[in-house]
């Protein structure tokens, strides 16, 4: 039985790893994936499937470094994951939505939190909120100021991707429409 995943690449349209979503749907679709649509340009797919996670990862990875040359660094997750995380988030209440909140995915449990390191990086409006699966992180005055954004590498160690409030939203909204 097949299933709706979304994929959620880490590190695309940046620093020269170029993945024109038209061509990865093209690639995806021949290598055997049903319903394949992309969100934005940086590395948002969805998708059916009966193939299991592990499958889809090496399955995906051999498509893009066959289409782009590198190999993928992608999350996967599913609608209901989407959906248990948008319904956890501990700021779904503030003030701020959309892009003043993010969602950091991790790929695996972190090796190692430094929340000393965390603390003293964060802006006074900020907070956030680990798991072992990801971070809530609020930050009204925008990621781009955020020095905790700015060293979350050296504070978290695991393999993760960041998406907006907004986008999460939409990436699920579009998986219920593709189970619909």
């Amino acid at each position: 039985m097949s299933k709706i995943w979304i994929g959620l690449f880490r590190g695309v349209n940046v620093g020269g790893r170029k993945m024109v979503m038209k061509n990865l749907v093209t690639a995806l679709e021949a290598a055997g994936l049903q319903d394949v649509r992309t969100y934005i340009q940086s590395g948002n797919v969805l998708f059916r499937s009966a193939l299991s996670e592990q499958e889809l990862e090496t399955l995906i990875d051999g498509v893009v470094e066959k289409t782009f040359g590198y190999h993928a660094n992608l999350h996967l997750v599913t609608l209901s994951h989407l959906e248990t995380v948008l319904k956890d988030n501990p700021y779904r209440n503030h003030k701020h939505t959309g892009k003043a909140q993010h969602v950091f995915f991790f790929k695996a449990p972190p090796s190692h939190v430094d929340r000393e390191l965390m603390d003293s990086l964060k802006a006074d409006s900020e907070a956030y909120e680990i798991t072992d699966e990801l971070m809530y992180l609020y930050a009204p005055d925008g990621i781009g100021r955020s020095k905790l954004v700015e060293k979350i590498g050296k504070a978290i160690k695991a393999d993760m991707t960041a998406r907006n409030l907004n986008t999460v939203e939409t990436l699920r909204d579009m998986a219920a429409e593709l189970s619909a």
